[in-house]
């Protein structure tokens, strides 16, 4: 089937079917369903390998995770997956848990433009060596979007879709403090970012204004992982003042926490309560069901990969973060402190 035909369909010019397959915002609406209506009806495959050489364009897409196999990003990935699909991306994932020659590869691909843009899940500096320093480059940058926030200043050129971390904690914090918690934890993630110093930031921010003090060594690193959640709830117990309740920044920490204290023959919630952050999918299966703070996490691919073709097509000029809504799970890893 020709584009002639669909022109003649749609009783337009060839010059406006090619229009709206490159420019589609050039052409008006009513002109834009007319012609797509003809595409239907005829069943015509424009060359998008073809239109895009013309473009300049790869249809490629970046994704950088910090692993793979995280179950929250795994659930961002069903999201941009689907926007990707439906706008004709392919999408190349990378992760940050490689070796300096493999990073090195990585930043040379966003400066070459090898990309048509990326997707920056992890929190790292394309304008960086992996040794911290500034990259010294000239090239350009494709487009790139953050699901998460900015972790450094030249991040804040560019978009982002989040949660607000500080609010987040600070609302899973009060809810502990509501049930009558006063000696309350916290198993942050990795010191170096900027996710963990939010939650954390939120976390103190409620303690503080409910006029509860952080007893030092209440605030333990847990690596973002599940044995290191569990060497951090063995910090805790061992504490003095053991907390009657622990916030751990993500779920996974929080099972490796609920596995450590039932190691040590207490009972969640009975004796400590057990917050996560993330609400990913085996949350509720969990024993006890976890108590958590919800992120939209396919929502937040979604919104993610809209705004980079948006910002691939020039059509997004706001570096503002685009703030999604969180919401407080109640499950039963939380009670009333015990008395």
């Amino acid at each position: 089937m020709s584009i002639k035909k669909v022109a003649q369909l749609a009783g337009v010019s060839t010059a406006t079917v090619s229009r709206y397959l490159n420019n589609p915002e050039q052409v008006k609406e009513r002109t834009r369903l007319k012609v797509q209506s003809a595409i239907d009806e005829t069943g015509y495959a424009p060359n998008t390998l073809a239109r895009n050489f013309r473009r300049g364009r790869t249809s490629l897409i970046v994704v950088v995770l910090p692993t793979v196999g995280d179950p929250f990003l795994e659930n961002v990935m069903r999201g941009i997956w689907r926007v990707a699909d439906e706008q004709g991306y392919s999408i190349l994932i990378r992760d940050t848990q490689s070796n300096s020659h493999e990073f090195d590869e990585y930043t040379d691909m966003v400066f070459s433009k090898q990309a048509d843009g990326i997707l920056l899940l992890a929190s790292i500096s394309p304008f960086e060596e992996p040794t911290g320093k500034p990259k010294a480059s000239n090239k350009a940058h494709p487009p790139i979007v953050l699901g998460l926030e900015s972790v450094t200043a030249e991040l804040n050129q560019f978009p982002s879709v989040r949660v607000d971390n500080v609010a987040a904690a600070a609302d899973g914090t009060h809810y502990l403090i509501q049930l009558g918690h006063q000696r309350i934890g916290f198993i942050a993630g990795k010191r170096n970012s900027l996710l963990t110093h939010d939650r954390e930031k939120g976390y103190r921010k409620a303690m503080r204004k409910a006029k509860l003090s952080v007893a030092s060594g209440w605030v333990v690193e847990g690596e973002q992982t599940l044995e290191g959640a569990r060497r951090a709830t063995r910090r805790l117990l061992s504490h003095k003042e053991r907390p009657t309740a622990i916030f751990c920044a993500n779920d996974e920490m929080a099972l490796g926490a609920i596995h450590e204290i039932k190691n040590a023959g207490l009972k969640v919630p009975e004796d400590i309560s057990v917050i996560g952050f993330d609400d990913i999918r085996y949350a509720e299966i969990m024993d006890p069901p976890l108590t958590t703070i919800a992120q939209p996490a396919e929502e937040i691919g979604e919104r993610t990969m809209r705004r980079l073709c948006q910002a691939i097509e020039g059509s997004d000029g706001d570096s503002e973060a685009e703030i999604v809504p969180h919401k407080l799970i109640v499950r039963k890893s939380t009670a009333n402190a015990p008395r």
